[in-house]
């Protein structure tokens, strides 16, 4: 050939094709990695609208809050039983100046059926220092059973208990402040209160 475009020397040019494959695998890739964070970030966006997300959680709050405690008709560890006021023998004492209280107490309890033991002056261990309504004394097996059931009569009373003393007998030492026994309407309520406790609520969780 000749010309401007004429070839000289015993060497050719190799003709070669553009390198275009590379460049469309790189364009793949990233378009798929493209691809790939908008559709992740896509499906965090339906999770926390929806709450998909807290799907397992909310399956094991349910599950947890589903469970609750019941109550038990005979939980373990019950108290002894009480007993009826007609199965508790009383000593009334009078520890204040006022003659008569002794007398006028020991008739009323008889009339709310407990039995009535001695009826006297306080003995000089208790005689005029007694500054409240009174001191219920017992022996120690009677602090949960025989006790209360007799506090009930006598609200406010301080309730003490003796170890060595002996029998079941109780003592209603009357004190400065004694201005009656409570009323019999509000004695029986507690007594039925004492007797018949409520059962302890059931635990229940917020969910």
């Amino acid at each position: 050939m000749g010309g401007q475009y004429r070839i000289t020397g015993d060497k050719y040019p190799r003709m070669r094709r553009p390198r275009r494959r590379g460049k469309l695998v790189v364009l793949t890739v990233a378009s798929v990695a493209v691809l790939g964070v908008g559709g992740w970030g896509t499906l965090q966006l339906i999770d926390v609208f929806t709450g998909g997300g807290d799907s397992a959680s909310a399956a094991g709050t349910k599950a947890a809050c589903g469970t609750t405690a019941k109550p038990s008709a005979s939980p373990a560890g019950a108290a002894k039983p009480l007993p009826r006021p007609g199965t508790i023998t009383v000593n009334v004492l009078n520890a204040t100046t006022r003659s008569g209280l002794a007398q006028k107490t020991a008739d009323e309890l008889k009339k709310r059926g407990f039995k009535v033991g001695e009826v006297a002056n306080a003995p000089e261990t208790f005689d005029k220092k007694v500054k409240g309504t009174g001191v219920l004394l017992g022996p120690a097996t009677a602090l949960d059973t025989a006790l209360p059931v007799l506090g009930t009569q006598l609200a406010g009373a301080e309730r003490r208990t003796d170890p060595a003393r002996e029998g079941v007998e109780l003592d209603l030492i009357i004190g400065d402040a004694f201005r009656g026994l409570t009323a019999k309407a509000d004695a029986d309520k507690a007594l039925t209160a004492l007797a018949n406790p409520e059962p302890a609520p059931a635990s229940k969780k917020n969910c």
